[in-house]
């Protein structure tokens, strides 16, 4: 397991551990929450392929989770663990016969600024991203898939923000920006969302499936709760899971890309350290609708969303509850 010490990796090891596994994580820090666990912890680089292929011998099975994320940074950075990382990944399975892999992906390599409303696997990878994450998770998928058609028996994820208790990167955004928050556009874009366990759960499925019918390999699925919500609505259910008053003010896409792209050239000119508030990639992002449809991960891996959108929030609740935020 890659990235075993994060939000989506670390509920994956605990389902893993629960049911028997033995799970080793390689990550660059250890976690004492895995020791608990009886998890045995690889401290390294994903960008050096020594120290991935030491961390993947005598595996059976890796599940890719570690990227970098994140809509604003250095693109080596981005490149080094995005991309490097993965090939890395594909160089050390090939090597040890690992017998099957799954690749956490992410909607994002197929956005293409616009609206994308029910579409499948199918629709095509852009000719041109504007922000560095998207444009890597892009590379390495590509590479995954490809590594697939050589003969590496391979999944790969894509499931769609990804949110819950224990979440260190959507919600803690949300909530940190409370009372700053702008809505841009309409407010009536549909997203998918993936509340964490049943995130989980499509990982392990995929890997179960994968050793059981080797033909999946080289498949792609989007992830999602199968019931596509208005993004600001979503984002007004978090805000009130920490007790916090909705959005109300508002800005039109356009008006929010303008600002993005001034932003976005101040902070490279000047060397800003931070993220600009703004980007022209986080301006679609909030005024579009995308979602897909996960037809073929409930054909396919058997996936359907355990845990409703609403009962989901409701345990952000409790834990929100229970945690300094």
């Amino acid at each position: 397991m890659t990235g075993g010490g994060g939000f989506l990796g670390g509920a994956i090891v605990r389902r893993l551990a629960a049911r028997g596994d033995t799970v080793c994580s390689f990550s660059r820090c250890s976690y004492p929450q895995l020791d608990s666990l009886g998890v045995r912890q690889i401290q390294g680089n994903i960008a050096d392929r020594e120290a991935v292929e030491k961390a993947a011998r005598n595996m059976d099975l890796v599940f890719h989770v570690a990227a970098k994320p994140g809509i604003w940074g250095a693109g080596a950075d981005f490149y080094h663990t995005n991309v490097t990382g993965t090939r890395n990944i594909i160089v050390a399975c090939r090597k040890y016969g690992i017998s099957a892999l799954v690749y956490t992906s992410s909607p994002s390599v197929v956005f293409t600024g616009a609206d994308m409303e029910g579409v499948d696997e199918s629709v095509p990878y852009p000719v041109k991203y504007h922000a560095h994450y998207p444009k890597t998770k892009a590379l390495a998928e590509r590479a995954i898939r490809k590594a697939a058609e050589d003969g590496l028996p391979a999944i790969v994820l894509r499931p769609h923000l990804i949110w819950g208790p224990g979440d260190n990167h959507l919600v803690p955004r949300i909530i940190a920006r409370a009372g700053r928050l702008v809505r841009i556009g309409n407010g009536k874009n549909l997203v998918d969302t993936t509340y964490i366990d049943n995130a989980a759960d499509a990982h392990i499925l995929s890997a179960d499936r994968l050793m059981e019918k080797p033909e999946l390999s080289g498949k792609v699925y989007f992830i999602s709760q199968g019931e596509p919500v208005p993004l600001w609505e979503m984002i007004n259910d978090i805000l009130k899971a920490a007790g916090l008053g909705p959005v109300r003010r508002t800005v039109s896409q356009p008006a929010a890309r303008a600002i993005g792209t001034v932003l976005e050239a101040a902070y490279a000119l000047f060397h800003i350290r931070g993220e600009p508030p703004m980007t022209r990639f986080l301006a679609d992002e909030l005024a579009t609708a995308h979602w897909f449809d996960i037809g073929a991960a409930k054909k396919d891996l058997g996936y359907t969303p355990a845990v409703s959108t609403e009962e989901g929030l409701r345990r952000l609740q409790e834990w929100l509850a229970c945690t300094d935020h």
